[in-house]
C-alpha cells in the first residue's frame, strides 16, 4: 500500500486549515478579541506541524494512488480535518466536550449544519466565523477529492459520461495541482461574488462573509439562530435563490463558465434540476405561501442545505424530505441520491413495464432525451447506491431509536444526516438540541454525517471493485 502517496495528499487538506486559522487570529487581533487568538495560534500551529509531518513523509513517494488507497484518503482525509477543525471548539471558552467539538467539525465540514450550540448571536464572533470557514473549506475539500479520484487512471467514472457530453477538463492531461488550482480559483471567485452581492443588498459584511461562505458549500451554518432576521428583503431572497441553486449544478459548469464553454446538450441534467424545481415548486405554490419562500425552501432542500425563510409546517415536511434525498447534480457538493440515479431508475422501471405490456416494444435506454446510453452497468449502480442509502436509513435509524430518540424525529434527523441537510423549520425538526444527546448517538451521527457525504463515490468504488471487474 502506497502509504507515502497518501501522506503527500493528506498533507494538502492541512495547510488551508492553518490559513483560516490565521485569518481568525488577524480577524481577532483587529477587533481585540484577544481572549480566542491563542485558541487559533493552536490550531494553526498544529495544522502546520501535521501538514508538515505528512508532506516530508510523503514528498518523494508516487502520487499515483490505486482504488483502496482512494477510499482511505478519502476517509482519512475527513477524520483528520475535523479534529483539526475541533480545536478552537474545545479550546474556547464555552466549555465545549471533545466529542462535542467533532460533532460541531464534522457538521461544518460535510455541510450538514446541525449545532451543539445554541443562542449563535452570543457566541465570539471568530468561533462564528470559523464554524463558517469549515463549510467553505469542506465544500472545496469535496471538490478536490473528487478531483483526486477523477485523476486515477485505474478508475473509470462512467456514471460521468452521462451528465457531460462535452471536452471534461477532468479527462484532459491538465495535472491533479492545474485542476486544483482552477476549482479554487472558480470557488473563490463565486465566493466572493455572493459575499458582494449580498454586502450591497444591505447585509453587514460580517453576515455576508458567513453567508456567503454557507451559500457556496449548500451548508446550514448560520451566523444567527434565526435567518429571517438576516434574509429580509426581496433583492436578499434572489441572491439567496441563486446562491444555493450555484451549489447545487453540475461543477462542470463551472469548468465550463471558466472555460467561455456553455451548451445545453452538455448539461442536461441541469436543466432537468430546474425543471424539477418548477414542478415541485408549482405542487407546493398553492399552499398559501409567499412564492419566492417556497422556491427557496426547494432550491435549498435540492441542495442539500435545508435552510428555509418559511414557517414550521408539518403536512410539508415529508415532501422537503423527499426532494432533500434527491439532492441536486451527481457531481457536485451536494449529497443525497442525485437527479440522475432517481431518473435511471424510474426510467428503466417504466421501460421494463412496458416490456411486460409489450414485448416487442422498441426500448429507448438514453439519459435525460440525449444521445447517451444507460448503460447496464449504470442501472446496476443505480439500484446498488438506492438501496445503500435506505439501507443506511434503516441502520441509523434503528441506533437512533435504540438511544430513545423517538421513531418519527430518528426516521427524519436519519434521513437529514444521510443527506447532510440541517434541521430547519421546513423538516418540523428546528427544536433538537444536539449537546444533550447520548454520545453513542453523536458518534452514530458523525460516522453517518461522513457516510452521507462521500457515500455516493465510496460505495460506488468498493461495488466497482469487488462486483463489476472488467
Amino acid at each position: 500500500m502506497n502509504l507515502k502517496g497518501i501522506s503527500f495528499y493528506l498533507s494538502l487538506f492541512c495547510f488551508p486549515l492553518s490559513f483560516l486559522a490565521f485569518i481568525n487570529i488577524l480577524y481577532a487581533s483587529y477587533f481585540d478579541y484577544l481572549l480566542s487568538i491563542d485558541t487559533y495560534f493552536t490550531a494553526l500551529l498544529i495544522s502546520l506541524f501535521v501538514g508538515a509531518g505528512l508532506w516530508y513523509y510523503g514528498k518523494n513517494a508516487s502520487k499515483n494512488i490505486d482504488f483502496i488507497e482512494q477510499l482511505i484518503l478519502i476517509v482519512a482525509a475527513y477524520f483528520l480535518t475535523s479534529i483539526l477543525i475541533a480545536i478552537p471548539f474545545y479550546l474556547s471558552n464555552y466549555q465545549v466536550t471533545f466529542i462535542n467539538s467533532v460533532f460541531e467539525a464534522i457538521s461544518g465540514l460535510t455541510g450538514t449544519g446541525f449545532s451543539i450550540f445554541k443562542n449563535i448571536k452570543y457566541l465570539d464572533p471568530t468561533l462564528i466565523l470559523w464554524r463558517s470557514s469549515s463549510q467553505w473549506i469542506g465544500g472545496l475539500f469535496f471538490l478536490f477529492i473528487l478531483i483526486i479520484i477523477f485523476h486515477n487512471k485505474s478508475f473509470n467514472f462512467k456514471m460521468t459520461n452521462l451528465t457531460f457530453s462535452g471536452d471534461s477538463n477532468f479527462k484532459s492531461k491538465e495535472s491533479i495541482k492545474d485542476n486544483i488550482i482552477k476549482i479554487f480559483i472558480i470557488y473563490s471567485v463565486l465566493s466572493i461574488i455572493i459575499l458582494t452581492l449580498l454586502s450591497f443588498s444591505g447585509l453587514r459584511l460580517f453576515n455576508s462573509l458567513n453567508m456567503s461562505m454557507t451559500l457556496i458549500s449548500s451548508g446550514g451554518f448560520l451566523p444567527t439562530d434565526n435567518i429571517n432576521k438576516v434574509i429580509s428583503t426581496n433583492l436578499q431572497k434572489i441572491i439567496f435563490l441563486f446562491s444555493l441553486l450555484i451549489s447545487l449544478l453540475n461543477f462542470y459548469l463551472l469548468f465550463n463558465l471558466f472555460n467561455r464553454k456553455i451548451l445545453i446538450k452538455d448539461h442536461k441534467e441541469d436543466l432537468y434540476l430546474v425543471i424539477s424545481s418548477i414542478i415541485f415548486f408549482i405542487l407546493i405554490y398553492f399552499n398559501n405561501y409567499a412564492g419566492l419562500d417556497i422556491a427557496i425552501s426547494i432550491i435549498s432542500s435540492l441542495a442539500n442545505s435545508g435552510l428555509t425563510l418559511v414557517k414550521s409546517d408539518n403536512s410539508l415536511s415529508l415532501y422537503f424530505l423527499f426532494i432533500t434525498i434527491i439532492g441536486g447534480s451527481l457531481i457536485s457538493n451536494t449529497s443525497g441520491i442525485k437527479l440522475t440515479r432517481f431518473y435511471i431508475l424510474l426510467k428503466i422501471t417504466s421501460l421494463e413495464i412496458i416490456k411486460l405490456i409489450s414485448p416487442n416494444s422498441i426500448i429507448n435506454k438514453t439519459i435525460f432525451n440525449s444521445d447517451k446510453k444507460i448503460t447496464d452497468e449504470n442501472i446496476k449502480i443505480s439500484f446498488l447506491i438506492f438501496i445503500s442509502f435506505f439501507l443506511s436509513l434503516f441502520i441509523l435509524s434503528s441506533l437512533l431509536v435504540i438511544d430513545n430518540i423517538g421513531f418519527e424525529k430518528s426516521f427524519k434527523l436519519s434521513i437529514l444526516t444521510l443527506t447532510n441537510t440541517v434541521n430547519s423549520e421546513m423538516f418540523d425538526m428546528k427544536n433538537i438540541n444536539f449537546s444533550n444527546l447520548l454520545t453513542s448517538s453523536k458518534i452514530s451521527l458523525i460516522l453517518f454525517m461522513i457516510i452521507g457525504k462521500i457515500e455516493l463515490i465510496s460505495i460506488f468504488l468498493i461495488f466497482k471493485k469487488i462486483l463489476f471487474k472488467d
